[in-house]
């Protein structure tokens, strides 16, 4: 008797437990949520990140407040999050970079996989090769003769050591032969002002990053790393069909929360993005940027950093890039 009245009181106190936490996940979010970048204001990452929390923040009903903190390869602010409190108050939204790290950074302080539940991915961009507004430069070409007649002169920019700015640098440099300097910044708003200011050569940045520059004028785009033209940058050559055949580099972007994050308040962010990235207005404007919507659940997004991380690994190997 005393065993069915325990097993009797230990099923009542599950179904309670049970239920504190489902009435708990769906009273979410009732506060504001936080949405970590990390990289500076105006970059790619951080466009696309206040494009969703301004969405998310509608749709919620509660404030959703974007957090900048730059620095260390994305590192600062990818730890943050991870040390954050895992309740879904505390969401990171980062580029590839989160997979690259590494296998680029000698030490890494937060790892990538284990210490984070994906979410979703958010899109995937090629990258435009951009140069001063009055550069002679018309196409890759043109860099490439320029680096030969200056061995290890010419400089490219980089958002930070390991971005795919970098990368897309270095394997420019691996597949022609020819020596450049890689300076990296804490972000793309800075690098691609200093290219701007002619302070650095050239930069192969993510379409997010760099578009406004061009369109605006300040900077002139000569190149795009996709295997095929931008439609928003038709006139553009691509670096492949520039004298770098195969040239193919491309970047991404994706949500996580800290591990231990309830599997119900992932998906539900999961599917609020999926919402989201549906809106018409959303989707021009991605057009706009030169990104290709791409959302998924959390569990195809897990495979698909795996995948990456790979991928990444290699072509990291391939290029030559090293910290530094």
């Amino acid at each position: 008797m005393k065993k069915a009245i325990g097993y009797v009181l230990l099923v009542i106190a599950s179904l309670a437990a049970s239920a504190i936490g489902s009435s708990a996940d769906d009273a979410y979010p009732s506060r504001p949520i936080h949405v970590v970048v990390p990289y500076p204001a105006g970059g790619p990452t951080d466009i696309l990140a206040r494009l969703v929390a301004d969405r998310m923040s509608n749709n919620l009903h509660q404030p959703v407040v974007v957090d900048n903190r730059p620095g260390a390869s994305s590192m600062i602010g990818m730890e943050a999050v991870a040390r954050s409190n895992p309740d879904g108050y505390t969401i990171l939204i980062n580029a590839s970079l989160h997979v690259i790290v590494p296998a680029i950074v000698e030490k890494v302080i937060v790892d990538p996989i284990a210490a984070f539940e994906p979410v979703t991915q958010l899109g995937t961009v090629p990258l435009i090769m951009v140069v001063s507004k009055d550069s002679p430069a018309k196409n890759a070409s043109d860099i490439v003769a320029e680096a030969k007649a200056q061995p290890g002169k010419l400089t490219y920019g980089s958002s930070g050591i390991g971005a795919s700015s970098h990368l897309a640098g270095a394997m420019l440099s691996k597949m022609t032969g020819v020596q450049m300097l890689h300076v990296p910044y804490k972000g793309s708003a800075p690098a691609l002002q200093d290219v701007v200011t002619k302070n650095i050569s050239f930069m192969i940045d993510t379409t997010p990053a760099s578009i406004g520059f061009v369109q605006s004028g300040l900077l002139k785009a000569i190149g795009v790393t996709s295997p095929k033209r931008l439609p928003v940058l038709p006139d553009v050559p691509t670096i492949s069909e520039s004298g770098v055949p195969g040239y193919d580099v491309q970047s991404w972007y994706g949500v996580w929360m800290p591990r231990g994050t309830p599997k119900a308040i992932v998906t539900k962010i999961s599917k609020e993005v999926a919402e989201i990235f549906k809106m018409p207005d959303v989707r021009q404007r991605l057009s706009t940027l030169g990104v290709e919507p791409t959302t998924s659940t959390p569990e195809e997004f897990a495979a698909f950093t795996a995948s990456e991380m790979k991928r990444w690994s290699d072509l990291v190997k391939q290029s030559g890039a090293a910290a530094h």
